[in-house]
């Protein structure tokens, strides 16, 4: 089996079931020796923040000392980025090498896995046979019925920012996506909730009153802004002064909060983990694709908010930095996603609008969403037959003193980061 062949095997219909339910991967799994039994979790589940607060809290975990798997989703450069070990993705030998063994086990059952399934078999299976201490392990769709939620009690269950979408699977209510997410807390689980959401909150409590687990949540009021700019941000967070992130968001310090308590709650587990290493851990994460910056002369952004509530946070993060606005957005979304509530943040930091088709077969075409975006805002529109000439428009647009932001959809960030970089060698 070639790494072509392996990626062919993963992404093949077969495995495109849309089916909720364990039985499958569990299966699967016991097959398999049950390596997910072998590990240790933080196990983090949320509508928006759970890549970046799967990060921070993988680099921190990683300067303790500790060896430290990351399970994401999606990717957005390459397949392998979706499992990591101490920062490094699988490599194409071992990722073919762990699908060879997994696909006969997988193709003997009468009913098989679905893509997801299989991709998390694959990761738990990695994971350890390289022996990781812990693996932080982000929630696919929802939590309750997400294939990662077979593992057993977490080290930490952690649920970040809620807000409403697939909303086809998870419900039309925060209370029915706070229900989905709350899955994952299992018997005598420790806890951590970002908060920021009065109707979320009963129904997290209730689970974790349920379970008989603890919960904490951040105090947000002990969170301060010491200092912010296009490198990064500067903050204190109750008795810690002055941590830095690199990563840009206004939101991305509460999700530093969100990763200082799981730290906490960690600790009480019996995890060594020392205050440098937190410092450390949290300056030293890069999240591709969440408000970074890949270029200047213009400024330009790459974004994958693709919800109305990350769409939001975006954009107030947008006007902290240009208060003035005048900034030129590249603009491509799903058909299945609230496009209108989408891009009606957009419009009064805008000075123009591109328009793009994501490459998914679930991409709403470039002339319907310039037809919605023109509907809702009197600044000029504009629909790109590809992504490299939308590229070339923004950048037009934008002129070498003005800001290009691409955002709508993470299926486009890792095309337009490239076609970027190419645009303005």
């Amino acid at each position: 089996m070639t790494y072509e062949e392996a990626l062919s095997y993963i992404h093949s219909v077969i495995w495109r079931g849309k089916r909720l339910g364990l039985t499958r991967i569990q299966e699967l799994l016991m097959r398999m020796g049950n390596p997910e039994k072998k590990l240790k979790f933080v196990h983090i589940a949320g509508t928006n923040g759970k890549g970046s607060t799967a990060a921070m809290t993988a680099s921190v975990l990683q300067e303790a000392g500790y060896r430290t798997g990351l399970f994401i989703s999606p990717f957005i450069h390459c397949f392998n980025e979706r499992m990591q070990i101490n920062g490094s993705p699988i490599s194409d030998e071992e990722l073919v090498e762990v699908t060879a063994s997994i696909r006969p086990l997988a193709e003997a059952m009468e009913d098989k896995p679905t893509e997801f399934e299989l991709i998390t078999a694959l990761a738990f299976a990695y994971f350890y046979r390289n022996h990781c201490d812990i693996v932080v392990l982000e929630v696919g769709l929802g939590g309750a019925m997400d294939s990662t939620n077979v593992i057993d009690t977490p080290e930490a269950a952690v649920i970040t920012a809620l807000g409403l979408d697939h909303t086809k699977e998870l419900g039309g209510a925060i209370e029915e996506i706070a229900r989905a997410k709350a899955g994952i807390i299992k018997k005598n689980s420790r806890v951590v909730f970002y908060g920021r959401n009065e109707a979320a909150l009963p129904v997290i409590r209730k689970a974790v009153e349920n379970s008989g687990s603890t919960l904490v949540m951040p105090d947000y009021d002990r969170l301060h802004v010491r200092s912010r700019d296009l490198t990064g941000q500067t903050f204190s967070y109750e008795d810690y002064e002055n941590l830095r992130i690199a990563l840009l968001g206004v939101y991305q310090l509460y999700n530093a909060a969100v990763v200082i308590e799981t730290v906490r709650e960690l600790r009480k587990g019996g995890w060594q983990i020392h205050d440098e290493a937190l410092r450390t851990g949290l300056l030293h994460t890069r999240w591709t694709g969440r408000l970074e910056r890949i270029g200047s002369h213009p400024d330009i952004f790459v974004d994958g908010s693709h919800n109305p509530q990350g769409v939001k946070a975006t954009a107030e993060s947008l006007k902290t930095y240009f208060p003035g606005g005048g900034i030129t957005f590249l603009v491509g979304v799903l058909a299945d996603k609230d496009a209108v509530n989408m891009i009606k943040e957009l419009p009064s930091l805008a000075s123009s609008f591109v328009t793009v088709t994501p490459p998914s077969m679930r991409g709403m075409t470039a002339e319907e969403l310039a037809g919605l975006m023109q509907s809702i805002t009197d600044r000029p529109v504009a629909a790109a037959e590809s992504l490299e000439e939308g590229c070339r428009m923004a950048l037009e647009a934008a002129g070498e003193d003005g800001v290009v932001c691409a955002i709508g959809s993470l299926y486009t960030v890792g095309d337009l980061t490239r076609i970027f970089r190419q645009q303005t060698v």
